[in-house]
């Protein structure tokens, strides 16, 4: 049976805190790497519009990470905000 611990030590908090922080950071990179091969393949093929059935297959595979990533992200942030004012309030009682 997995066992997870109640109480985290103040080291073990920030140590996770400052992973999910650079796992945001370098996911952030990812999505400016993707926009960028979005583009690149948009400009190859003369073709902007995801509605025409000749936009390039490349470009939706790399649209669809792209929302995959920035769904993952907010996702990420949410967890960060919500757990950053779980620790003000329990530090305040």
């Amino acid at each position: 049976m997995n066992m997870h611990h109640r109480f985290e030590t103040a080291r073990a908090s920030t140590g996770r805190e400052s992973t999910v922080r650079k796992m945001l950071s370098d996911l952030v990179l990812a999505c400016q790497q993707i926009e960028a091969d979005i583009a690149t393949e948009e400009a190859r093929a003369g073709i902007h519009d995801q509605s025409d059935a000749r936009y390039p297959i490349l470009a939706r595979s790399l649209n669809e990470r792209y929302d995959n990533l920035k769904g993952t992200i907010a996702t990420l942030e949410k967890r960060v905000t919500e757990r950053s004012q779980h620790k003000l309030v329990t530090d305040a009682a």
